[in-house]
């Protein structure tokens, strides 16, 4: 039987992945962004934080098949959503862990060499936390829906002294079908932060 994602690039269509009301989904065009700002290699250790549906984590793990992704997600019908995720595309290297950030980050597996944050509360002793258990010469990823966010991860970069740092915002339209007309609707705006760890 062939996989549901054949491919070797990124950017699997949404409707490829289950998910749940209420639950957020990283869209594929900011998928693609947040990928590349983490630069993976084939055996990346890779900790999302705050995994949501699961979509980054499924996506890492295909890219990097001798890697480890571990997925961090305090809510376990989330959990379970990231698992039934991961089961959909076949893949087994992937950790799901239920737990809150940071407090769950001591008992993670492996030292991570990219560490994700999509959001979240309390940012700057999270984001703190994050880089202290960052391998050397690792990169941290952040993403940020409004300005307090934006302004927090601003503020913890310059105090964590974070080397090359990289700011994008998405944007863009899909095209969309609406009754019997085709409209683009726009792709809802993050903010991307990412640095590195010297």
């Amino acid at each position: 039987m062939e996989p549901l994602w054949p491919y070797a690039t990124p950017g699997i269509p949404d409707r490829f992945f289950e998910q749940l009301p209420g639950i957020p989904m990283s869209q594929r065009e900011v998928r693609l962004a947040i990928l590349s700002a983490l630069r993976l290699g084939p055996k990346a250790v890779l900790w999302d934080i705050g995994a949501g549906t699961g979509t980054i984590t499924v996506e890492a793990a295909l890219l990097c098949p001798q890697g480890s992704i571990v997925a961090v997600e305090r809510d376990e019908d989330v959990a379970t959503l990231i698992k039934n995720n991961c089961q959909r595309f076949e893949i087994s290297n992937v950790d799901v862990v239920v737990g809150n950030a940071p407090d769950c980050f001591d008992s993670l597996p492996h030292t991570p060499d990219s560490i994700l944050v999509e959001g979240g509360r309390d940012l700057k002793p999270l984001l703190t936390d994050a880089w202290h258990k960052l391998a050397s010469h690792g990169r941290l990823v952040v993403t940020a829906g409004n300005f307090q966010s934006l302004y927090a991860i601003s503020e913890s970069f310059a105090d964590l002294q974070v080397r090359n740092i990289e700011v994008v915002q998405t944007g863009g339209s899909r095209l969309e079908t609406r009754g019997s007309n085709q409209v683009l609707k726009p792709i809802v705006p993050i903010f991307i932060l990412s640095g590195e760890k010297f």
